[in-house]
């Protein structure tokens, strides 16, 4: 949803920034993995504010990664693939770090990851039937700014557990929502 509203304008200017960088852009996509694992790792030593500024930072490599390609006409159906892997590798390292650190449950963390993981994969089922599936309100940027958001008001606030908790029901409860959002769509969209 964020994605889709921001993206025209933002390609303005990450196209600028990507046609000035001479480099393979899934090389920067496996940076941008490696940022995000490190990131989880943060999250489990109880980092909360580097564990939140390394997911804008590896989210800043996942933007320049699609700069660098569509700037330099070097997307390739392998760098989308590749793109979508580390993503959800990412998304999973970030939480199991949380969960680590003893924020939130194993059980509650397995749903986070579990629905995360399953936005991603009904968005990638349904355009495998031809339906564009970019819908519902918690995309994977949202669900990261949520998590960054959730992290700095606990560093700032105190009451960490309290707030890390919250942040993860809130990431899953609206995971989850997206999940029928979507599925709803490709229900409307097939020809039953």
């Amino acid at each position: 949803m964020l994605n889709d509203k921001l993206r025209p304008q933002t390609n303005k200017y990450t196209n600028q920034i990507g046609e000035k960088i001479e480099i393979n852009p899934n090389i920067i996509t496996i940076v941008g993995l490696f940022i995000s694992i490190f990131s989880g790792v943060l999250f489990a030593s109880g980092n909360l504010v580097a564990g939140a500024v390394f997911i804008i930072i590896s989210g800043f490599c996942d933007i320049i990664d699609g700069a660098i390609a569509r700037s330099q006409n070097r997307k390739t159906k392998f760098g989308g693939f590749l793109d979508s892997t580390c993503d959800r590798f990412a998304d999973a390292a970030i939480i199991l770090g949380i969960m680590y650190s003893g924020y939130v449950d194993p059980i509650l963390g397995a749903l986070a990851i579990h629905s995360s993981l399953t936005v991603s994969y009904v968005r990638s089922r349904a355009e495998k039937e031809g339906i564009k599936c970019s819908v519902g309100i918690a995309e994977r940027a949202e669900r990261l700014l949520i998590i960054v958001a959730g992290s700095l008001l606990a560093a700032i606030f105190g009451g960490s557990h309290n707030i890390m908790l919250c942040t993860i029901i809130l990431l899953t409860v609206l995971s989850y929502i997206t999940v029928f959002q979507r599925v709803y769509h490709v229900w409307m969209n097939l020809d039953n």
